[in-house]
């Protein structure tokens, strides 16, 4: 055999190795991304899927997309603590995440990194309105007047006849 076509057939070999090991590697992702791990976190971390309830805070979670648990670990605050607690890290998170008043001025070639993130202030702010309509629910909820029972206000049944 000649020397030309032994290279040739082995880089023909090499190149079927590889080809069906690049096509083995992708089946194998495809497998990777449709696995889901039971118990697993996915898109709904929050727990926002499992507010079926027809409960006060389950629509509130549905509404705000976010449980009032993540919106207390957003805030870092604790469940007894006062709203001035909330508001008071509210702003400093929400203070911390703005833009600069006046962007720095440029003096070399190079633009500094932002120390802003638009996306953590959103998410500050998503995290205090959620807190802000479990508070308001709950006022609602205690300033409700007891139900009363529909029998009291209702006539009574006449006495049997014997």
């Amino acid at each position: 055999m000649s020397s030309p076509k032994v290279i040739v057939q082995i880089a023909i070999a090499g190149a079927r190795i590889l080809g069906k090991a690049f096509a083995a590697a992708g089946r194998q992702a495809i497998q990777n991304a449709k696995y889901r791990p039971p118990g697993a976190g996915g898109s709904d971390v929050a727990g926002v899927g499992n507010a079926t309830s027809g409960s006060l805070s389950d629509r509130l979670t549905r509404e705000h997309r976010m449980t009032a648990d993540e919106a207390r670990l957003i805030l870092n605050v604790k469940k007894d603590d006062p709203v001035e607690k909330i508001v008071q890290n509210f702003e400093h998170l929400f203070k911390a995440n703005s833009p600069p008043e006046k962007p720095p001025k440029v003096t070399s070639g190079k633009t500094p990194a932002p120390t802003h993130s638009h996306y953590l202030q959103s998410k500050v702010v998503r995290a205090k309105e959620r807190l802000e309509a479990e508070l308001k629910a709950d006022l609602a909820e205690e300033s409700a007047p007891p139900p009363s029972d529909s029998q009291s206000t209702t006539t009574p049944p006449p006495p049997p006849s014997s």
